[in-house]
């Protein structure tokens, strides 16, 4: 179970506690244990993925491999499910967990690192020793793009790493970001689908990516790239990210075809990949609205799919919270609106923060309303944070000024901790993007109804 430190703390009215709990259940509802047991069992020597079934029988080896912030938690699982069927593995990740079959190697994110190239290296390896009997159960988690480090040929690590730190700082959307990433790699863009072929691979992935596009969420090392070369130099130019040589010179022959692009879905590779999503981040909405309803509240669903810079998204926030505050549309308080997806800071300096404690932020100091508003990202880390996110409420803002300048210096963790404010989680074990719960508890203080002819006609 999700245990938000110092919740006590936190919970200091009806609101904040429902807020809480909304953000709990949705973040256990991505759990992998959860997430695998409802979409996979083994009877009979037959495995069932969601609505596939896959036959045993011609295999004479079964493997785990794959990486993310949740691969090890998946991989325990796994094991879970297939116990004595299960003969080895290789996973790399940043939050490790004690596997009986498969072995967990170490990782960093969000920017790569020696050890992630070691790690990567040796998952590699493991790879092309597998043959056309063996099938793979494929573990794909956000995360995967830092953690399977492998700069392609010609790119040192540092470069990559500078690279990486600057996408990050771009503002660019996790589509742009991944596109530069598959072509500056020897495993992502399908590259490790490669690697492992001619074995069967049946992918479990935790999607972490709006859209659950497959050949985003990691970087896609099992699945086809749909991006190119001159794609990734687009996203460069586009936000004006300045990248070191070795990089531009490898993207630039990339584009002039004098490398090889990613695998696309042509490739035969494909034809024994199988790949299944398990959970993303309508399953921890879904999931907070039955806590919401659980606690008396009615809930709305604006969407998971919400992306945008975290100010913005906060704004618009706030803006939903007013109409439901004045008129009852789209739901009536108490309430609670809830919304997922990704959304972006683009960074200027040097401070301490992360998308949800700006989203938080912003939605607070652009409402009245008697609301709580909340939010984290559901692997308990957002930005450069230790934070998972934030909860408060407008009134919790003694100095409106000086919160608008930490948003505009990008240095909100500070602020927030002096209020109180800060959600910690410590590693979640999953990883579905970003879970917002804005509870409105009643109609705004001496608010005519009448005054509101649209709200007449709802009724």
């Amino acid at each position: 179970m999700t245990d938000v430190e110092g919740r006590d703390a936190l919970a200091t009215d009806p609101a904040r506690e429902v807020a809480l709990s909304c953000l709990e259940a949705g973040i256990d509802a991505a759990r992998p244990d959860r997430v695998v047991a409802d979409a996979v069992d083994l009877s009979d020597d037959r495995l069932r993925v969601g609505d596939a079934t896959y036959d045993l029988d011609p295999f004479s080896r079964i493997v785990v491999l794959g990486g993310g912030k949740a691969a090890a938690h998946v991989a325990a699982a796994v094991e879970r499910v297939l116990g004595e069927r299960l003969d080895d593995g290789v996973v790399v990740t940043d939050d490790p967990v004690s596997l009986e079959t498969a072995t967990v190697l170490p990782g960093d994110h969000p920017v790569p690192s020696q050890r992630g190239v070691e790690s990567t290296r040796r998952l590699v390896e493991t790879a092309h020793s597998l043959d056309e009997a063996t099938l793979v159960i494929g573990v794909i988690t956000g995360g995967g793009s830092s953690l399977l480090a492998a700069p392609a040929e010609g790119i040192s690590l540092s470069d990559l790493q500078e690279t990486t730190e600057a996408l990050l700082r771009s503002g660019a959307t996790i589509h742009e970001i991944n596109a530069i990433r598959k072509h500056c790699s020897a495993v992502k863009g399908g590259q490790l689908a490669e690697a492992v072929a001619p074995a069967t691979v049946v992918s479990l992935v935790i999607s972490d990516v709006v859209g659950n596009d497959l050949d985003v969420i990691a970087s896609g090392p099992l699945v086809p790239d749909g991006s190119t070369f001159q794609d990734a130099i687009a996203v460069l130019d586009d936000h004006d990210v300045t990248v070191p040589e070795s990089v531009r010179d490898h993207l630039d022959a990339g584009a002039a075809g004098r490398i090889p692009e990613t695998p696309a879905a042509t490739d035969p590779t494909f034809d024994r990949v199988h790949s299944h999503v398990i959970a993303d981040g309508f399953t921890a909405a879904a999931a907070a609205a039955e806590a919401a309803v659980d606690a008396g509240y009615e809930p709305s669903i604006l969407s998971s799919l919400i992306e945008g810079e975290a100010r913005d998204v906060g704004e618009f926030h706030a803006a939903i919270v007013d109409e439901v505050a004045a008129t009852g549309n789209p739901v009536e308080p108490p309430a609670v609106v809830l919304s997922g997806g990704e959304t972006t800071v683009t960074v200027t300096g040097d401070g301490r923060g992360g998308p949800n404690q700006e989203f938080a932020l912003s939605a607070a100091l652009a409402t009245d309303a008697a609301a709580a508003i909340a939010a984290v990202d559901t692997d308990g880390v957002d930005g450069n944070s230790a934070a998972a996110g934030a909860i408060l409420a407008s009134d919790d803002i003694d100095d409106p000024d000086r919160a608008r300048a930490v948003l505009d210096d990008h240095d909100v963790t500070p602020y927030l901790d002096e209020l109180d404010a800060l959600v910690a989680t410590g590693p979640t074990g999953t990883n579905v993007n970003d879970l917002r719960a804005v509870v409105v508890t009643d109609h705004r203080d001496g608010q005519d109804q009448s005054n509101f002819p649209s709200r007449q006609k709802l009724d």
